[in-house]
């Protein structure tokens, strides 16, 4: 099995489209920021499987063949589950469990997209954040620094960022995750001692505006257990498209 080239992922890129479901992948594709191998020949491929430079050990796999997503798996190293297409997610989890004597659980992917403009919510605290915050980002905690970019700059000049800052520290964040001609992915965390204060949906809320007047359709993706991811999406307006699933190997005890 061989790492498709740059040119190569760009084929691919195109081969999955650009939906709320793919915008991940088809970013990283084009950004050449993954892994990425296929099943068969370019375009006409059986399986695919990308590996997000930001979130490597959970590859996401294309196509409804599950032996060949199993045979790309297998091949390669380092991941501890899979994001596939729900249609073979069973299919692919029983392959999984023959072969390695491990039992299997899946785990629900909710994929949303706002498909009308986004209602306002305001808080004091929240913002779009600058090049002026970049000495912020950097001191604070890594779970509100965001990723998808190489660098702090890059996320705030190409993407789209807001944060809560209090008392001059970033306490949650929302940003543009990943970016395609048509769809952009928000991603959004809050410091657990600065939850339940509005900071994410007014955050989400101005880079929903930012994404939408560049004329994108904003898009939001989250586990079927994440309650309060859903209920910001909720309140946004985002509009459930379609569900994957993680299918994931359980360790014995």
């Amino acid at each position: 099995m061989i790492k498709l080239t740059p040119q190569e992922c760009l084929v691919l890129a195109d081969v999955l489209g650009d939906t709320p479901m793919t915008v991940i992948s088809a970013s990283r594709l084009k950004q050449g920021m993954c892994d990425a191998y296929v099943a068969g020949s370019l375009p006409d491929v059986d399986a695919a499987l990308v590996f997000d430079a930001y979130c490597a050990d959970e590859p996401c796999g294309f196509g409804t063949d599950a032996d060949a997503l199993w045979q790309l798996l297998k091949a390669t190293d380092g991941w501890g589950c899979v994001n596939v297409d729900t249609p073979c997610a069973a299919s692919l989890g029983a392959l999984i469990e023959a072969d390695r004597a491990t039992s299997i659980r899946y785990y629900g992917d909710v994929c949303h997209a706002l498909l009308k403009p986004v209602p306002r919510y305001a808080n004091e605290a929240v913002r779009l954040l600058t090049l002026e915050d970049v000495p912020r980002l950097a001191t604070a905690p890594a779970e509100v620094q965001g990723n998808g970019y190489k660098t702090h700059e890059a996320m705030l000049t190409e993407g789209v960022v807001a944060g809560a800052v209090v008392e001059d520290n970033i306490v949650a964040i929302a940003h543009t995750y990943a970016e395609t001609n048509l769809h952009a992915d928000i991603g959004v965390s809050t410091l657990e001692a600065w939850r339940e204060k509005g900071f994410s949906t007014a955050a989400a809320c101005l880079v929903a505006q930012e994404i939408q007047a560049r004329g994108k359709v904003p898009a939001w993706s989250c586990g079927e257990d994440n309650f309060a991811s859903l209920r910001v999406s909720e309140k946004l307006g985002f509009t459930e498209i379609g569900r994957r699933t993680y299918v994931i190997p359980v360790s014995p005890e």
